[in-house]
Protein backbone atom coordinates (compact mmCIF):
# COMPACT_ATOMS: atom_id res chain seq x y z
CA UNK A 1 0.00 0.00 0.00
CA UNK A 2 1.39 3.40 -1.03
CA UNK A 3 1.80 5.75 1.94
CA UNK A 4 2.50 9.48 1.89
CA UNK A 5 3.51 11.21 5.12
CA UNK A 6 2.45 14.84 5.61
CA UNK A 7 4.52 16.65 8.25
CA UNK A 8 2.27 19.20 9.90
CA UNK A 9 -1.47 19.41 10.50
CA UNK A 10 -1.79 23.13 9.77
CA UNK A 11 -3.77 24.67 6.92
CA UNK A 12 -1.28 23.66 4.23
CA UNK A 13 -0.84 20.17 5.69
CA UNK A 14 -4.60 19.65 5.89
CA UNK A 15 -5.14 20.88 2.32
CA UNK A 16 -2.34 18.60 1.10
CA UNK A 17 -3.74 15.55 2.91
CA UNK A 18 -7.26 16.23 1.60
CA UNK A 19 -6.07 16.67 -1.99
CA UNK A 20 -3.95 13.51 -1.81
CA UNK A 21 -6.87 11.52 -0.44
CA UNK A 22 -9.32 12.89 -2.99
CA UNK A 23 -7.15 11.91 -5.97
CA UNK A 24 -7.46 8.26 -4.87
CA UNK A 25 -3.90 7.50 -6.05
CA UNK A 26 -2.58 6.93 -2.51
CA UNK A 27 -3.49 4.04 -0.25
CA UNK A 28 -2.73 5.84 3.03
CA UNK A 29 -1.99 9.40 4.14
CA UNK A 30 -0.22 9.76 7.49
CA UNK A 31 -0.44 13.21 9.12
CA UNK A 32 2.37 13.83 11.63
CA UNK A 33 2.20 16.78 14.02
CA UNK A 34 3.44 17.64 17.51
CA UNK A 35 -0.23 17.74 18.52
CA UNK A 36 -1.37 14.13 18.18
CA UNK A 37 -5.02 15.08 18.79
CA UNK A 38 -4.96 17.70 16.05
CA UNK A 39 -3.36 15.30 13.57
CA UNK A 40 -5.83 12.54 14.41
CA UNK A 41 -8.79 14.92 14.28
CA UNK A 42 -7.82 16.29 10.88
CA UNK A 43 -7.28 12.77 9.55
CA UNK A 44 -10.72 11.70 10.83
CA UNK A 45 -12.40 14.77 9.32
CA UNK A 46 -10.91 14.08 5.87
CA UNK A 47 -11.66 10.35 6.18
CA UNK A 48 -15.33 11.08 6.84
CA UNK A 49 -15.43 13.38 3.82
CA UNK A 50 -14.46 10.37 1.71
CA UNK A 51 -17.89 8.86 2.17
CA UNK A 52 -19.38 11.94 0.52
CA UNK A 53 -16.71 12.61 -2.11
CA UNK A 54 -16.27 8.94 -2.99
CA UNK A 55 -12.58 8.38 -2.25
CA UNK A 56 -11.22 5.42 -0.30
CA UNK A 57 -7.84 6.59 0.96
CA UNK A 58 -7.07 5.64 4.55
CA UNK A 59 -5.96 8.52 6.81
CA UNK A 60 -4.19 8.44 10.17
CA UNK A 61 -2.76 11.07 12.51
CA UNK A 62 0.13 10.78 14.96
CA UNK A 63 2.86 12.71 16.76
CA UNK A 64 5.39 9.89 16.24
CA UNK A 65 7.89 10.85 13.52
CA UNK A 66 9.27 7.30 13.33
CA UNK A 67 6.03 6.13 11.75
CA UNK A 68 7.06 7.73 8.44
CA UNK A 69 9.31 4.71 7.91
CA UNK A 70 8.23 2.88 4.76
CA UNK A 71 6.40 5.79 3.14
CA UNK A 72 6.82 6.40 -0.60
CA UNK A 73 7.04 10.19 -0.31
CA UNK A 74 7.03 12.80 2.44
CA UNK A 75 5.49 16.29 2.33
CA UNK A 76 6.84 18.97 4.70
CA UNK A 77 4.02 21.45 5.39
CA UNK A 78 3.09 23.55 8.46
CA UNK A 79 2.31 22.91 12.10
CA UNK A 80 -1.13 22.97 13.69
CA UNK A 81 -0.11 25.41 16.44
CA UNK A 82 -0.49 28.39 14.12
CA UNK A 83 3.22 29.10 13.70
CA UNK A 84 4.71 29.49 10.27
CA UNK A 85 5.70 26.77 7.84
CA UNK A 86 8.55 24.50 8.88
CA UNK A 87 11.65 26.61 8.24
CA UNK A 88 14.94 27.87 9.70
CA UNK A 89 16.65 26.15 12.60
CA UNK A 90 13.43 24.51 13.81
CA UNK A 91 12.86 23.10 10.34
CA UNK A 92 16.43 21.86 10.17
CA UNK A 93 16.09 20.16 13.59
CA UNK A 94 12.90 18.51 12.37
CA UNK A 95 14.66 17.23 9.23
CA UNK A 96 17.50 15.83 11.34
CA UNK A 97 14.89 13.69 13.14
CA UNK A 98 12.94 12.89 10.01
CA UNK A 99 15.47 12.04 7.30
CA UNK A 100 16.94 8.85 8.89
CA UNK A 101 13.45 7.31 8.82
CA UNK A 102 12.77 8.15 5.17
CA UNK A 103 15.13 5.65 3.53
CA UNK A 104 15.96 7.80 0.52
CA UNK A 105 12.40 8.71 -0.54
CA UNK A 106 11.61 12.14 -2.11
CA UNK A 107 10.75 15.05 0.20
CA UNK A 108 8.24 17.60 -1.10
CA UNK A 109 8.35 21.06 0.52
CA UNK A 110 4.84 22.48 0.29
CA UNK A 111 5.40 25.97 1.73
CA UNK A 112 6.13 29.22 -0.08
CA UNK A 113 8.88 30.13 2.43
CA UNK A 114 10.89 26.92 2.50
CA UNK A 115 13.67 27.72 0.02
CA UNK A 116 16.23 28.06 2.81
CA UNK A 117 15.12 24.75 4.29
CA UNK A 118 15.72 23.02 0.96
CA UNK A 119 19.20 24.51 0.81
CA UNK A 120 19.96 23.52 4.40
CA UNK A 121 18.91 19.93 3.66
CA UNK A 122 21.21 19.88 0.64
CA UNK A 123 24.23 21.79 1.97
CA UNK A 124 24.15 20.96 5.69
CA UNK A 125 22.58 17.49 5.79
CA UNK A 126 23.96 16.19 2.50
CA UNK A 127 20.61 15.04 1.12
CA UNK A 128 20.71 14.21 -2.59
CA UNK A 129 19.27 17.28 -4.30
CA UNK A 130 17.14 15.06 -6.54
CA UNK A 131 15.12 14.12 -3.45
CA UNK A 132 14.35 17.75 -2.53
CA UNK A 133 11.35 19.16 -4.37
CA UNK A 134 9.64 22.49 -3.61
CA UNK A 135 6.08 22.45 -4.95
CA UNK A 136 4.91 26.05 -4.30
CA UNK A 137 5.86 27.37 -7.78
CA UNK A 138 3.44 24.87 -9.30
CA UNK A 139 0.61 26.62 -7.43
CA UNK A 140 1.78 29.91 -8.93
CA UNK A 141 2.02 28.36 -12.41
CA UNK A 142 -1.54 27.05 -12.13
CA UNK A 143 -2.79 30.53 -11.19
CA UNK A 144 -0.96 32.06 -14.15
CA UNK A 145 -2.41 29.46 -16.52
CA UNK A 146 -5.86 30.37 -15.22
CA UNK A 147 -5.48 34.10 -15.93
CA UNK A 148 -3.99 33.37 -19.38
CA UNK A 149 -7.02 31.20 -20.14
CA UNK A 150 -9.36 34.03 -19.12
CA UNK A 151 -7.49 36.45 -21.35
CA UNK A 152 -7.46 34.06 -24.30
CA UNK A 153 -10.97 32.67 -23.81
CA UNK A 154 -9.81 29.07 -23.60
CA UNK A 155 -9.43 26.26 -21.07
CA UNK A 156 -6.46 26.37 -18.65
CA UNK A 157 -5.66 22.85 -19.88
CA UNK A 158 -4.73 24.38 -23.27
CA UNK A 159 -2.15 26.71 -21.72
CA UNK A 160 1.45 25.53 -21.44
CA UNK A 161 4.03 27.65 -19.63
CA UNK A 162 6.98 27.37 -17.29
CA UNK A 163 8.11 29.34 -14.25
CA UNK A 164 11.71 30.34 -13.46
CA UNK A 165 13.39 32.48 -10.80
CA UNK A 166 13.26 32.13 -7.03
CA UNK A 167 10.77 32.43 -4.21
CA UNK A 168 12.90 35.15 -2.62
CA UNK A 169 13.88 37.25 -5.63
CA UNK A 170 10.78 36.92 -7.76
CA UNK A 171 9.27 34.49 -10.23
CA UNK A 172 9.67 34.92 -13.98
CA UNK A 173 7.28 33.56 -16.61
CA UNK A 174 9.03 33.10 -19.99
CA UNK A 175 6.12 34.39 -22.09
CA UNK A 176 8.16 33.90 -25.26
CA UNK A 177 8.16 30.14 -24.59
CA UNK A 178 4.49 29.82 -23.55
CA UNK A 179 1.81 28.39 -25.81
CA UNK A 180 -1.97 28.09 -26.09
CA UNK A 181 -3.38 25.02 -27.80
CA UNK A 182 0.01 24.23 -29.30
CA UNK A 183 0.45 27.72 -30.80
CA UNK A 184 2.85 30.36 -29.49
CA UNK A 185 1.13 32.54 -26.91
CA UNK A 186 2.46 35.66 -28.65
CA UNK A 187 0.59 34.60 -31.80
CA UNK A 188 -2.70 34.22 -29.93
CA UNK A 189 -2.58 37.37 -27.79
CA UNK A 190 -1.83 41.01 -28.52
CA UNK A 191 1.29 42.58 -26.95
CA UNK A 192 -0.87 44.71 -24.65
CA UNK A 193 -2.57 41.53 -23.38
CA UNK A 194 0.81 39.93 -22.62
CA UNK A 195 1.88 43.09 -20.77
CA UNK A 196 -1.33 42.97 -18.74
CA UNK A 197 -0.76 39.31 -17.91
CA UNK A 198 2.81 40.00 -16.78
CA UNK A 199 1.65 42.79 -14.46
CA UNK A 200 -1.14 40.63 -13.01
CA UNK A 201 1.02 37.54 -12.52
CA UNK A 202 3.52 39.53 -10.43
CA UNK A 203 0.79 39.87 -7.78
CA UNK A 204 -0.06 36.17 -7.55
CA UNK A 205 2.80 35.23 -5.20
CA UNK A 206 2.63 33.85 -2.57
CA UNK A 207 -0.32 31.46 -3.06
CA UNK A 208 -2.71 30.69 -0.20
CA UNK A 209 -2.64 27.49 1.88
CA UNK A 210 -5.26 25.61 -0.16
CA UNK A 211 -3.47 26.35 -3.44
CA UNK A 212 -0.16 25.31 -1.85
CA UNK A 213 -1.72 22.09 -0.57
CA UNK A 214 -3.21 21.16 -3.93
CA UNK A 215 0.10 21.90 -5.67
CA UNK A 216 1.97 19.71 -3.17
CA UNK A 217 -0.51 16.89 -3.81
CA UNK A 218 -0.15 17.29 -7.58
CA UNK A 219 3.65 17.19 -7.41
CA UNK A 220 3.61 14.24 -4.99
CA UNK A 221 1.26 12.31 -7.27
CA UNK A 222 3.56 13.06 -10.23
CA UNK A 223 6.42 11.57 -8.19
CA UNK A 224 4.48 8.45 -7.24
CA UNK A 225 3.30 7.80 -10.80
CA UNK A 226 6.51 8.93 -12.58
CA UNK A 227 4.32 11.28 -14.58
CA UNK A 228 5.73 12.73 -17.77
CA UNK A 229 3.95 16.00 -17.05
CA UNK A 230 6.32 18.91 -16.48
CA UNK A 231 6.11 20.66 -13.09
CA UNK A 232 7.67 23.99 -12.07
CA UNK A 233 9.49 23.25 -8.83
CA UNK A 234 12.06 24.65 -6.41
CA UNK A 235 15.39 22.82 -6.55
CA UNK A 236 18.81 23.20 -4.94
CA UNK A 237 20.77 24.72 -7.83
CA UNK A 238 23.91 22.95 -8.94
CA UNK A 239 24.80 24.55 -12.26
CA UNK A 240 21.40 25.51 -13.68
CA UNK A 241 21.56 29.04 -15.17
CA UNK A 242 25.26 29.02 -14.28
CA UNK A 243 24.40 29.16 -10.54
CA UNK A 244 26.09 26.73 -8.15
CA UNK A 245 24.46 27.81 -4.89
CA UNK A 246 21.01 28.75 -3.72
CA UNK A 247 17.55 27.51 -4.62
CA UNK A 248 15.72 28.30 -7.85
CA UNK A 249 12.65 27.39 -9.85
CA UNK A 250 12.97 25.17 -12.93
CA UNK A 251 10.66 22.98 -15.02
CA UNK A 252 11.27 19.32 -14.21
CA UNK A 253 10.13 15.78 -14.84
CA UNK A 254 9.59 13.70 -11.71
CA UNK A 255 9.96 10.03 -10.85
CA UNK A 256 9.69 7.77 -7.81
CA UNK A 257 13.24 8.81 -6.82
CA UNK A 258 12.47 12.53 -7.09
CA UNK A 259 13.74 14.83 -9.84
CA UNK A 260 14.37 12.86 -13.03
CA UNK A 261 15.40 15.78 -15.26
CA UNK A 262 15.35 19.57 -15.43
CA UNK A 263 15.56 21.90 -18.40
CA UNK A 264 15.70 25.59 -19.25
CA UNK A 265 13.13 27.10 -21.61
CA UNK A 266 14.16 29.52 -24.36
CA UNK A 267 14.03 33.03 -22.92
CA UNK A 268 14.52 36.54 -24.25
CA UNK A 269 17.33 38.84 -23.15
CA UNK A 270 14.86 40.83 -21.02
CA UNK A 271 13.62 37.66 -19.33
CA UNK A 272 17.23 36.56 -18.80
CA UNK A 273 18.01 39.82 -16.97
CA UNK A 274 14.95 39.41 -14.75
CA UNK A 275 15.93 35.80 -14.05
CA UNK A 276 19.52 36.65 -13.06
CA UNK A 277 18.25 39.45 -10.81
CA UNK A 278 15.80 37.06 -9.13
CA UNK A 279 18.44 34.39 -8.55
CA UNK A 280 20.92 36.88 -7.07
CA UNK A 281 18.47 38.34 -4.51
CA UNK A 282 19.43 37.32 -0.93
CA UNK A 283 16.74 35.55 1.18
CA UNK A 284 16.38 38.52 3.53
CA UNK A 285 15.07 40.59 0.60
CA UNK A 286 12.20 38.18 0.02
CA UNK A 287 9.48 39.67 -2.18
CA UNK A 288 6.05 38.58 -1.00
CA UNK A 289 3.73 40.48 -3.28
Amino acid sequence: MTTVAVIGAGDIGGATAHALAACDEVGRVLIVDGSANAAAGKALDIQQAGAIAGFHTRLQGTDDFTRVTGCSACVVADRFDGTREWSGEEGLAMLVRLIPALSGVPIVFAGADQSSLIELAFRELGVDRRRLVGSAPEAFASAVRAIVALEAGCSPAEVSLAVLGSATGGLVVPWSDASIGGHALEHRLEPIQVTRLEATSDRLWPPGPHALGRAAARVTTAILTSSRRSCSILVALDGEFGVKHGVGVVPAALSTSGIAATWTPTITSRESVRLMTALSTPPQESKHR
